[in-house]
């Protein structure tokens, strides 16, 4: 695990695809605001550098100490929504509606998922001040995991998820 800010510069891919404007203060108040939580400032440092899209290819899985419908030891993270109102584009704004639309616990603020997973702050157990940690929900299962304490050692954590392999007779396989 690096150090966040040797991360932070190597996080993003390439590519616009799910980039929002470029992040201003103003921004992040009424982020706060409309999902009624404080932001991790390791979030928002990381979308000052680019707000939102596609995270580069050595930071798309998260390991998991449990199987998920997903994998037997990780789970995806290939992008990271911005803040921001582009056509087309989901925002962390839109986790209010989401959470409604998917049945989701709350307060959380969702980082990236399809509908059938999502990765989310989850600020259940440390209030909507506090420091939350990084939870995958599964909305078909019904079920969750807590991936890390906080965001900052989430993103630490992250790794490739060519790594892994695909289970094919040609994937590679994960070394120790």
């Amino acid at each position: 695990m690096g150090r966040f800010d040797e991360v932070m510069a190597t996080f993003w891919g390439d590519g616009d695809y799910g980039v929002q404007q470029p992040l201003t203060d103003e921004m992040v108040r009424e982020a706060e605001h409309v999902l009624g939580v404080r932001l991790p400032l390791a979030l928002l440092d990381l979308l000052r550098v680019q707000n939102g899209g596609i995270v580069a290819a050595d930071r798309d899985a998260f390991p998991t100490s449990r199987p998920t419908s997903w994998s037997e030891d990780h789970v995806p993270f290939d992008g990271l929504m911005g803040i921001g109102h582009r056509d087309g584009t989901t925002s962390l704004l839109d986790s209010p509606y989401l959470l409604e639309e998917w049945g989701l616990p709350v307060p959380l603020v969702l980082l990236t998922g399809d509908g059938h997973y999502w990765i989310g702050l989850d600020y259940r157990t440390c209030g909507r001040d506090g420091e939350p940690s990084v939870t995958w929900f599964e909305t078909d299962l019904d079920a969750e995991l807590v991936l890390a304490d906080d965001f900052s050692s989430f993103v630490r954590g992250l790794t490739a998820g060519s790594t892994y392999g695909d289970g094919s007779a040609d994937a590679p396989v994960p070394t120790p």
